[in-house]
């Protein structure tokens, strides 16, 4: 397992405000589950969804900004399962744009890419893999979809959310896998050690002008 805890370029955890983070809220002296439970629910609730300048930053840039989405959120979480030396690795994937229309709307929806790269944390607990995905949307954010759409009571895809149950999405962590936009994905990259080797490789083809609009104004 020695490879699911190394430190690396993104997943920087010794970084001093990451430190800081995991000594003040105790998190070392908890139970491997209440460990993850607890960064789980920080990373779900206390990072609010919302879009970074790229998706290839390091933990303590996202810390820093306080707001994510899947593949920011997800290499924060496992900068800080990593800390408190839980296992974690990267799963990649494709996903369709169509989960964030709404999210993003107009001509900023109509600009963006058709597929998007997605991913989830796989964390080792009790002898197995679980898939995290339930963590891209802070709780508030997903209560106002659900209000939004308070009739809808089976599938749903758009503001960022794609699920099959949009009243009662698999976002509780309890010892089990969660989800939030799985049902939107198409197509499966892979599972990496860690974020850096996956973005290595796979990189979003944007040309240098769509580059930079989307990361300075969309």
């Amino acid at each position: 397992m020695e490879h699911y805890l190394k430190e690396t370029e993104l997943l920087d955890f010794n970084n001093k405000e990451i430190r800081k983070l995991v000594k003040s809220r105790c998190w070392n002296d908890l139970s491997e589950k209440e460990k993850i439970l607890n960064i789980y629910n920080f990373i779900r609730d206390e990072i609010k969804f919302g879009y970074n300048s790229d998706d290839i930053l390091p933990a303590s840039k996202i810390l820093k900004d306080g707001y994510g989405q899947c593949n920011t959120k997800g290499i924060l979480f496992m900068a800080l399962l990593r800390a408190v030396n839980v296992p974690c690795r990267f799963h990649g994937f494709t996903i369709n744009k169509e989960v964030q229309k709404g999210a993003i709307s107009g001509i900023w929806y109509k600009l963006t890419p058709k597929e998007l790269f997605h991913s989830w944390v796989e964390v080792f607990y009790n002898t197995k893999w679980l898939n995290i995905e339930g963590f891209i949307l802070d709780i508030a954010y997903l209560t106002a979809v659900q209000n939004k759409f308070n009739d809808c009571s089976g599938s749903f895809c758009g503001f960022a959310v794609a699920t099959d149950n949009l009243k009662k999405p698999e976002v509780y962590w309890n010892e089990n896998d969660t989800y939030i936009q799985k049902e939107e994905i198409n197509c499966d990259l892979g599972v990496f050690d860690n974020p850096d080797i996956f973005f290595n490789h796979h990189k979003q083809h944007l040309n240098f002008p769509k580059r930079i609009f989307f990361q300075y104004i969309v």
